[in-house]
């Protein structure tokens, strides 16, 4: 039997991806599962699996369609993926190609909240020390929101009825919708490049989450963060919140508390000035008061009833004390004098130049003694030494030989006994005016003290 139409494996899988692509059903298909064997490549690629209790599918979501998911898939998860399904001819394997995909059951709008909610707040986007305190008198009120909407007529009608100083700047926002995120980030940076404004509102009326959606985007809240005015956040209701609200310097519960909370009420400050105008008056009567009461107690005081009298008396004062104060020098004078003539009388009597010629006269005494002991020490000490010089030289050996003494050498050593040499050795003798040299012939030596005598005979 011959076989026919025999296909390569290439040729099968290729064949089989076109049928299942073929097929308009599992071209547009929702399907619900567990996530697991997540993997978020370097590439931003997805890949991991959808399961059951009984099946499990391949899932691949690429990036042109993952970087708009509102959550962060991971293990565990049920999620509910929409997309198509096709054949990998590589591995003869068929998978699901996502297109959308959203968590099961929690929903993904409140899930994708949280997720952002809780990676601004660890990146301190909502930190309390980077708050910003609102202008309390602003210029210019800087406003992003929809430019037909009832939001900006709210904040208008306020801000003209509270404070019609202030100038009102709208720059338009789409505030709803899949353009929404991009126009809010644009009108925020419009608003940041205009001069002199004071406070900005960013907001809009109330709707559904879905509708409010575009204040819950991560670069709507980024460009909030990053604006360098001061931020009221105004989105929807007092019930509704959103991401915007968190990282906004303030939170209005409306636009038109918003609005409230950027301007003053010029009558309460009308009132304020009015209350501290009459606080002023108050207090200047009552000073004026006080004073006009000082005034009229002075001018009935005693000094005032009689002035000259009080003139009298501080003339006699001073009188007084001028009185008392040429007495006190009079007796000071009087005691410099007396002791002034103490101490001349002192003076005379300590004859200065008398002690001083006898001084004179102590001194030169003192050293004439003293050069007359001087003197006496000296020929003392020349006595001494003249003593001592004719002492050392009685004793000098050559005045010794002089005498008839001389000294005998043997081997270079003065004799002092027979025993340092023998019959035969030659000496030398040094007399007071040279020497001489000797040979030994006989030894006589010194009777011993038994008297016998020993003779060593010549050689």
């Amino acid at each position: 039997m011959a076989i026919q139409n025999i296909l390569s494996v290439s040729d099968l899988n290729r064949y089989i991806k076109m049928v299942l692509e073929k097929d308009p059903r599992l071209q547009d298909v929702w399907v619900r599962g567990e996530i697991s064997n997540f993997t978020h490549h370097s590439s931003g690629h997805m890949y991991f699996t959808l399961k059951d209790n009984q099946s499990r599918i391949k899932v691949v979501m690429f990036a042109s369609y993952n970087r708009f998911l509102r959550f962060l898939p991971k293990d565990g998860t049920k999620a509910i993926v929409r997309g198509s399904i096709s054949a990998f001819e590589r591995d003869g394997a068929y998978q699901l190609y996502a297109k959308e995909m959203q968590p099961d059951g929690l929903g993904s709008l409140y899930l994708a909240f949280e997720q952002l909610k809780e990676k601004l707040a660890v990146e301190g986007l909502f930190a309390a020390e980077r708050k910003r305190p609102l202008p309390r008198f602003p210029k210019r009120v800087g406003v992003v929101t929809s430019p037909t909407g009832a939001a900006i007529r709210d904040i208008c009608t306020t801000i003209r009825r509270r404070y019609p100083q202030a100038e009102i700047v709208l720059s338009p926002a789409v505030v709803q919708g899949v353009e929404a995120p991009a126009s809010i980030i644009s009108a925020i940076r419009m608003i940041n490049s205009q001069p002199d404004i004071d406070v900005l509102i960013v907001g809009r009326g109330g709707g559904s989450i879905e509708e409010l959606w575009a204040f819950n985007d991560e670069q709507v809240a980024r460009a909030i963060a990053a604006s360098m005015i001061p931020v009221i956040s105004a989105v929807g209701h007092e019930t509704d919140v959103t991401i915007a609200d968190f990282v906004a310097d303030v939170r209005a519960a409306t636009p038109t508390a918003a609005a409230e909370l950027a301007v003053p009420h010029y009558l309460e400050w009308v009132e304020r000035v009015r209350q501290f105008d009459a606080r002023i008056h108050r207090a200047v009567h009552n000073r004026i008061t006080d004073q006009r009461k000082r005034l009229t107690q002075l001018s009935h005081s005693y000094a005032m009833r009689q002035p000259q009298r009080r003139l009298e008396e501080a003339a006699e004062r001073l009188d007084r004390a001028q009185l008392r104060m040429k007495q006190s020098m009079k007796h000071l004078l009087t005691l410099r004098k007396e002791r002034y003539d103490r101490l001349a009388e002192r003076i005379k009597r300590y004859r200065l130049a008398d002690q001083v010629g006898e001084r004179r006269k102590q001194v030169l005494t003192v050293r004439a003694r003293l050069d007359d002991r001087m003197r006496r020490k000296w020929m003392e000490k020349q006595l001494s030494f003249s003593s001592k010089v004719a002492q050392l030289d009685a004793l000098s050996p050559l005045k010794v030989m002089q005498r008839g003494f001389s000294l005998v050498y043997a081997n270079g050593q003065i004799v002092k006994s027979v025993e340092q040499f023998a019959s035969g050795d030659e000496l030398v003798v040094r007399l007071s005016d040279g020497t001489a040299t000797a040979r030994v012939e006989q030894i006589d030596r010194e009777e011993k003290h038994d008297g016998s005598k020993e003779s060593r005979p010549r050689d």
